[in-house]
């Protein structure tokens, strides 16, 4: 279906955008050489997962989401993270990620 817009949380330039399979998944396991700073988000033994929606935006086969995701850690700690995500539907009527945004929240 094309490229997938992802903008991970801890990402920096030149590689904050990972329009690729090879980078989100560099991001979310580690272990790629193109990729040295990534250690694997979801390998750092996260506990708990939540989410709040904003807002939910639909349009025919289109869904926009933007809210707060916070998960835990083995220690009980919390970071939360602002996130956009926009999904669709492929030809088989499966509901696939096209968009993911992912952002600390902004500190004055």
């Amino acid at each position: 279906m094309g490229p997938v817009l992802f903008k991970p949380t801890l990402t920096v330039v030149p590689q904050t955008f990972r329009p690729t399979k090879e980078g989100a998944l560099a991001y979310f396991v580690g272990d790629d050489s193109n990729f040295a700073e990534d250690s694997g988000f979801a390998l750092k033994g996260w506990t708990g997962y939540e989410f709040e929606n904003s807002a939910i935006h639909i349009t025919a086969d289109l869904a926009v989401t933007m809210g707060k995701v916070r998960v835990t850690n083995e220690k009980g700690d919390v970071t939360e993270v602002d996130k956009t995500w926009g999904f669709k539907k492929d030809d088989n009527g499966q509901l696939r990620i096209v968009l993911h945004h992912s952002s600390l929240p902004y500190q004055k």
